[in-house]
């Protein structure tokens, strides 16, 4: 009996912190795109709750390993926690070269793998509601430790890294305040998305991704057109 040609579905892979661990929430970013790519891709989620880049690079080969899979997309979304304040949260805390460097590394690594550059797309922190966001660290015993200016500095500095690296780029911060808007409809607690922030972040990165997967094929063949009186002659060709 003949091997059977296993069947490989292309992957998107989303890599960052909690914005992308949560994704595939009900209304998350990553789920309605996973839903927009059905038959056509696997929509891996690689979100790390808490993780800054610094951990995040060490992490990366552990979790995208070379792989038989081809990959369509890697969205890098970190910054979130890079930014947070050095003396209220040290912990979680990057310098900002170092935030930027570890980007770098990051796409570094996603090539030597083979993915290309013009797979890669970044995601910058989005802006950060200050006084909803405190009330939040009040509630755990700790004062404010992050700032919407510092955030700022972070995704700058992605944008500047994504140029660098020959990357695209999705400036959430700066899009999110485009014209003097109220961010704060974009966020559930000052720092991760709700429902009107999900939709907000899939829309803009679907208009980025869907040239990447436009012609990737619907994977099997569509049930009508299944030979009912021998499926292997459909459902076994190349």
């Amino acid at each position: 009996m003949s091997t059977l040609k296993r069947v490989v579905w292309p992957q998107i892979i989303l890599f960052g912190d909690s914005i992308t661990q949560f994704a595939f929430q009900a209304n998350g970013w990553g789920s309605e795109i996973s839903h927009k790519l059905t038959r056509k891709c696997d929509v891996v989620n690689r979100g790390l709750s808490g993780y800054n880049t610094r951990w995040a690079k060490i992490v990366l080969p552990r979790i995208v390993p070379i792989s038989d899979a081809p990959i369509a997309a890697v969205t890098v979304f970190f910054g979130a926690n890079d930014c947070a304040l050095e003396d209220k949260n040290p912990a979680q805390h990057v310098p900002l070269q170092e935030f930027s460097e570890n980007l770098k590394d990051i796409v570094r690594y996603l090539v030597s793998i083979g993915v290309s550059n013009d797979k890669i797309i970044f995601i910058t922190p989005p802006p950060l509601q200050e006084a909803a966001w405190e009330k939040e660290c009040l509630l755990k015993g700790s004062a404010l430790n992050r700032s919407n200016s510092m955030a700022g500095q972070y995704a700058q500095a992605c944008v500047q890294a994504a140029g660098q690296s020959g990357v695209e780029v999705l400036d959430l911060w700066t899009l999110m305040q485009k014209d003097g808007q109220d961010f704060s409809v974009y966020l559930s607690d000052g720092l991760h998305l709700s429902d009107k922030g999900n939709q907000f972040v899939e829309e803009h990165l679907w208009t980025l991704l869907e040239r990447r997967v436009t012609d990737l094929p619907f994977i099997l063949p569509y049930w009508g057109d299944v030979d009912p009186k021998c499926p292997e002659n459909s459902l076994l060709c190349d």
